[in-house]
């Protein structure tokens, strides 16, 4: 693969298959009865359901590599690509907020979150983007992720405690988010956001590992990216020992667990699909997935708002299938369900050369 902008059907079909598990996890039709693969860790440990949004930000950070690197090799200027990564992450940011509002405008009872999924992704984007930019070697590029991952670490155990409410950051959330993040005790004051303020450090160490990784993929250096997948994986083990695998925080350990099945996941993909010729299924979802993120997030609201969701799982799921299949399998099938939905309409998008690019 030379100096080139190349797109992979495998890292397209990766991120669908990414989105349409937010889908799944988001979307149950029974919440008193969600399948616990479905469910997220209460606070340590790692689900299947915890690995789909660290899968994405490490999609987002190939997707940046895969993009960025062959117009730099071509003479673009960073300034330029600085820009542009600027410009794409305010949007993500932006769309991010206004996705709450439009929730705490129609769902009862919901206060505004200022952070969130999307809001979360353009800040990291446009982090990751200038470490990029900036740091144009593998070395130096190795050095800062090992760094991030080692101030963050740091300041977690310096925090005084692991546990919830009483971590480091928490505490920040409490004092900077206060009510606007996703849980807020009026009396206690104390908060807690998935997406806060120090896990963002966490995070943007996924999306490191994600050009990385892409890095070794565009170069055709698979052997080295096997290594690596191994070496992530064994230190996810070891150093969650000493510091839990825990998605509330993103932990260095959840950060590298996740990275490494994720690279692991990536060399399986991309050998079916881009080496063997396998179809690329969950390809469409993956070209427009903010698009597929934002129509279900309002359709999620929609349905909340209009009490057509509860009305749907209680005349055409809950009468026959709890009894076949018992009350968790009948949530779960609301929700694929609702993500077959949305991946008939992306599939019918990119049957049009539809793409909306955020």
């Amino acid at each position: 693969m030379t100096q080139q902008s190349v797109r992979y059907s495998s890292i397209d079909a990766l991120r669908g298959w990414t989105v349409a598990g937010m889908l799944l996890v988001n979307n149950a039709g029974d919440w008193n009865h969600v399948l616990p693969w479905l469910e997220h860790a209460q606070w340590n440990g790692c689900t299947p359901a915890d690995l789909i949004f660290p899968f994405f930000l490490f999609i987002v950070g190939l997707s940046l590599e895969l993009a960025f690197a062959p117009q730099l090799a071509k003479g673009v200027m960073p300034e330029a690509l600085r820009s542009q990564a600027l410009r794409r992450g305010l949007r993500m940011l932006l769309l991010g907020v206004a996705l709450h509002v439009f929730a705490c405008l129609t769902i009862d009872g919901r206060a505004f979150r200022l952070m969130g999924v999307l809001q979360r992704i353009g800040i990291v984007f446009v982090l990751a983007a200038f470490i990029m930019l900036y740091l144009r070697t593998q070395s130096s590029r190795w050095i800062a992720l090992l760094a991030l991952m080692a101030l963050h670490s740091l300041l977690l155990l310096s925090g005084g405690s692991l546990l919830p409410h009483a971590n480091l950051s928490d505490r920040i959330d409490s004092v900077l988010l206060g009510p606007l993040a996703y849980q807020y005790d009026a009396l206690t004051h104390m908060a807690q956001e998935p997406e806060g303020i120090l896990s963002t450090l966490g995070a943007l160490s996924s999306v490191l590992f994600g050009i990385q990784a892409g890095s070794l993929l565009r170069n055709r250096q698979t052997p080295q990216l096997v290594w690596l997948a191994l070496a992530c994986l064994c230190a996810g083990l070891i150093s969650g020992l000493e510091l839990p695998w825990n998605k509330q925080m993103w932990t260095a350990s959840f950060v590298l667990w996740t990275s490494g099945w994720a690279m692991a996941l990536l060399l399986l993909v991309h050998q079916l699909i881009d080496v063997r010729g396998y179809p690329a299924i969950g390809r469409s979802f993956g070209i427009n997935a903010i698009a597929a993120y934002a129509g279900s997030w309002i359709a999620t609201c929609l349905l909340a708002y209009t009490g057509a969701g509860d009305w749907i799982y209680l005349h055409w799921f809950a009468p026959n299938l709890p009894a076949l299949i018992g009350e968790a399998w009948s949530s779960a099938a609301f929700a694929v369900a609702f993500t077959a939905v949305f991946a008939a309409l992306t599939h019918a998008m990119a049957r049009k050369n539809w793409r909306i690019v955020i």
